[in-house]
């Protein structure tokens, strides 16, 4: 049940509106002390304010300085502010320091009703909405993938239900996206964490030697192999083999993959004797998998038996608002103890960093922040510390002008959503509009889904 306060300075009327609102949990106030007492006792979810109270019934400073205390203690609190004697300056002011909503005097206690039924639907949608961040950041943590976005939200919520099964998982993106990231995030929230997370780069092994770094060898088997190796496949018994660039595979090694994938047993070079291994394989790529079979350049029955699970990782820029949130961390990362001051970024930086097509992904952001933080000198890293040329991103312009207003209000939405890590109220404030407006908006556009 919904707990409302209800403040006000007559009696009769405070009676009136107790049993209008009988389905709620009801509170009532005569005066601001009262107010706060039933504030500390419980904190309401919605409140309805006589801006007229004592020792000032015929203005409004006692009820501005009430809203003004509550608003600073809880801040969830969505309030209604009355006035009476068409005080409309009064309650304008009340809407501009955080109250949801107002309603004039002489009360229509049927609107009145409305007004409050709809104050309790956002404060219900906007707990949700904390709880379900509360629950991102938990699921960020685990993998450690900053994100906001709705794309990135949806691969982490996929890693952890993938993770807890021992199915081979491929993981396909584009240079710099975080695939290994994502990798160890499989690893760690499996059974298998407590073993060995081993990784290679197949594209960073010359095709002869790779054979022996993945199965080893034994000693005397080539020259130079002065005593026998085990290969990563064996370090990684009991855990986790991550096989990146897994396209760049040369036919005979994966030949060879195939079988232990098949019989969980490997050979080591110049070797004879069967070794069973127990791992499970994670893979990634950038190449197109499935061009690269058609081109006869990567054994179907292999891919089918890496890729039991596919996840698809979206570039930075599909990312809606991670840019910018990415940007703050590194800030933070590579900000030095004598760079105390740098606290921030001009309204330029963030202007470009939110419009840059970031081909490079997030090592590329990492690699600019890494030089912004080196070049910046005031408080705040500017747009040329980021040496990013041009805006990046223009879209072509549209004849649709309706369309067109579509894609910028998305945009700005996402964008404000993701920074604000889901906080509707903050999101509205960043975008310079009401929270009622925000939600009819995300209403409007199909995007509350996309939060959750």
């Amino acid at each position: 049940m919904g707990r409302l306060l209800i403040v006000e300075d007559d009696p009769g009327l405070r009676s009136q509106l107790e049993w209008a609102f009988e389905g709620y949990e009801v509170a009532v106030a005569g005066d601001r002390a009262e107010a706060l007492a039933a504030c500390r006792a419980a904190p309401p979810h919605v409140m309805t304010l006589d801006l007229g109270l004592p020792p000032d019934p015929d203005g409004a400073t006692e009820g501005l300085a009430t809203l003004e205390q509550v608003q600073a203690l809880y801040p969830e609190t969505k309030v209604i502010v009355a006035s009476g004697h068409g005080a409309r300056e009064s309650a304008l002011s009340a809407i501009a320091m955080g109250a949801y909503d107002f309603y004039p005097k002489p009360i229509d206690i049927s609107e009145l009703r409305l007004i409050v039924s709809r104050a309790f639907h956002v404060r219900q949608l906007e707990d949700e909405n904390r709880r379900l961040a509360v629950e991102a950041g938990k699921a960020n943590a685990a993998s450690g993938v900053i994100t906001g976005s709705p794309e990135m939200r949806q691969v982490l919520r996929t890693i952890g239900k993938v993770a807890a099964s021992d199915v081979s998982v491929m993981l396909l993106g584009a240079s710099g996206t975080g695939k290994e990231l994502l990798a160890k995030a499989v690893h760690s929230q499996s059974a298998r964490a407590r073993g060995p997370f081993v990784a290679i780069n197949c594209a960073a092994i010359p095709d002869a030697l790779l054979e022996s770094e993945l199965f080893g060898h034994e000693k005397g088997a080539f020259t130079g192999a002065v005593k026998t190796t085990p290969g990563k496949v064996e370090t990684a018994q009991g855990g986790t083999l991550f096989l990146d660039e897994i396209g760049d595979v040369p036919a005979a090694t994966q030949v060879k993959l195939l079988r232990f994938l098949q019989e969980r047993v490997i050979e080591r070079v110049g070797g004879r004797k069967p070794i069973p291994v127990d791992v499970r394989v994670v893979t990634a790529t950038h190449r197109d998998v499935k061009a690269l079979m058609r081109d006869g350049q990567f054994r179907e029955d292999l891919y089918f038996r890496l890729a039991e699970v596919v996840v698809r990782i979206p570039s930075l820029a599909e990312r809606s608002g991670d840019a910018v949130l990415l940007a703050k961390h590194f800030l933070q990362k590579f900000r030095s103890p004598e760079q105390r001051g740098l606290k921030g970024f001009s309204p330029d930086a963030l202007a470009a960093i939110g419009s840059w097509n970031w081909s490079g992904n997030v090592r590329e952001l990492e690699n600019r922040m890494k030089r912004a933080v080196i070049m910046a000198e005031g408080s705040t890293v500017t747009a040329e510390d980021l040496d990013l040329e041009g805006v990046g991103n223009i879209e072509e312009i549209s004849s649709d002008l309706r369309g067109a207003r579509e894609r910028a209000d998305r945009a700005a939405i996402a964008h404000a959503m993701a920074v604000n890590g889901g906080n509707v109220s903050a999101a509205a404030r960043d975008l310079n509009v009401s929270r009622p407006m925000l939600y009819n908006l995300l209403n409007s556009y199909d995007m509350l889904k996309e939060q959750d």
